[in-house]
């Protein structure tokens, strides 16, 4: 099955650097449990501290997510288009920046190399990098659609996602020397990220596949689309506020940020909802059930871990306990499994087949790894939400000292870490079978 444009045969080299950064990144994820549960001997912490380690483990997230949304938009936009992408050659350099500026961080952090904020920890010059290679990302997407002039809503959705993901970073480059005001622009980054420009991303890789496996009409899966821009513009930078709680804003912003951020999953789910409401009515085959397993799977986690957990955890009366708490840690790893996690895994499983030439694969090892890794997580989750009402109530209920609390919670780290082995076996599945596709048995095939 020969592949109709040649260059989206780029996004093969940032699907497999996304998948070997993810199996990095919860390795490093279950070492960090470890040190919740156990005691460690002081050369050890002292050689790899926690802090390095969730240094690395959080960015390795943001980088092995970006990357997938870049291969897998590379892959989306010449099919979208119409016409092949406008830099094969500045993609891959693009991929070398990126991947080698990820390289440097992780070593650099190992030699306390960092600006130590959470999630942004890379230092100024490898800042600089990110945006360089942001920069061209953005120029090879947006010259490939304006050439074209085939313009439709998911090329929208996705140019405007990735460009306000863009300039969102750039929010993080000045030093503030008001501490309040420097974490303001941090909570801009970073929550404009994961609950606005990358739902804008999600939203447009989701109705394009829906299109592809489906065959549902264009218009069923755009007009959520603009629904999502809508909560985009009106939910998603109003349900920031959940985050000013200690930075001294106003008060009208615990309200707005508790009680609007809960809706951003939404036209996701209402998107799945609806076209398989018409695949069921006209009878229409769905070409990969295991990728619809997935969108399914991220659809309803999405709407569990970023909606309904984020809207308790964030509410003005939870989150006065709950802030910085363990919940924390439930709802974020929850979130992003549900939202980015399966996203990117539904695009691969559907991309990775046609670039290497398989018109229908083998599903049954992917589907015993989406059931793996989704059940782990769900542990993962409902553990940490149990050890963070425990220390939230023993902290700041009753008042009671750190290491009460600890001792309480460590049965629940070390559930948890067994959990983050099993989770840890679920992704090093999905990655082996992705990189190892088979095709389906003959009589599949027919």
């Amino acid at each position: 099955m020969a592949l109709i444009h040649p260059s989206q045969r780029v996004a093969y080299p940032y699907f497999v650097v996304a998948l070997g950064l993810f199996v990095l990144q919860v390795l490093v994820g279950t070492w960090l449990a470890v040190n919740y549960w156990a005691s460690l001997p002081q050369w050890v912490v002292d050689v790899f501290p926690f802090s390095t380690a969730r240094a690395i483990h959080t960015n390795l997230l943001v980088l092995w997510l970006l990357l997938g949304f870049m291969g897998s938009t590379y892959y989306l936009v010449p099919d979208e288009t119409g016409r092949d992408l406008y830099s094969p050659g500045l993609a891959y350099l693009q991929l070398a920046i990126l991947a080698g500026t990820g390289v440097v961080g992780v070593v650099g952090f190992l030699f306390g190399w960092t600006e130590g904020k959470p999630l942004l920890e890379l230092p100024r010059p490898l800042d600089i990098l990110i945006v360089i290679g942001a920069l061209m990302f953005l120029f090879n997407v947006g010259m490939t659609m304006f050439r074209a002039r085939n313009w439709t809503a998911i090329q929208g959705s996705l140019l405007g996602g990735l460009l306000f993901l863009a300039l969102l970073y750039l929010f993080d480059l000045p030093f503030y020397r008001n501490l309040a005001i420097d974490w303001y622009y941090w909570w801009w980054v970073i929550h404009l990220w994961v609950e606005g420009a990358w739902e804008l991303v999600a939203a447009a890789m989701t109705a394009w596949i829906l299109l592809k496996i489906t065959g549902v009409d264009r218009a069923v899966v755009e007009k959520w689309l603009y629904v999502e821009l809508g909560l985009f513009l009106f939910t998603g930078i109003a349900g920031t506020g959940h985050h000013y709680y200690w930075l001294g804003a106003p008060r009208y912003w615990l309200w707005v940020g508790g009680l609007f951020s809960a809706l951003e999953p939404l036209p996701i789910v209402l998107m799945l909802w609806d076209t398989w409401h018409h695949v069921k009515q006209r009878r229409l085959p769905i070409r990969s059930r295991l990728v619809f397993t997935y969108a399914l799977g991220m659809a309803v986690l999405h709407l569990v871990g970023a909606g309904v957990w984020g809207f308790m955890h964030t509410l003005p009366q939870i989150n006065y306990y709950t802030h910085g708490s363990q919940v924390t840690a439930s709802h974020g790893h929850l979130a992003f499994f549900g939202a980015y996690v399966l996203l990117n895994l539904m695009f691969f499983y559907h991309a990775m087949p046609e670039l290497k030439g398989i018109s229908r694969f083998a599903e049954r090892r992917g589907q015993l790894a989406f059931w793996w890794m989704s059940l782990a997580m769900l542990g993962m989750g409902l553990t940490f939400g149990v050890a963070g009402v425990l220390q939230s109530y023993i902290e700041r209920v009753m008042g009671l000292g750190f290491m009460t609390a600890q001792a309480q919670m460590r049965f629940w780290f070390a559930v948890t870490w067994v959990l983050g082995l099993i989770l840890l076996a679920g992704v090093v599945l999905a990655a082996v079978d992705l990189l190892t596709l088979r095709p389906a048995p003959a009589e599949e095939q027919a």
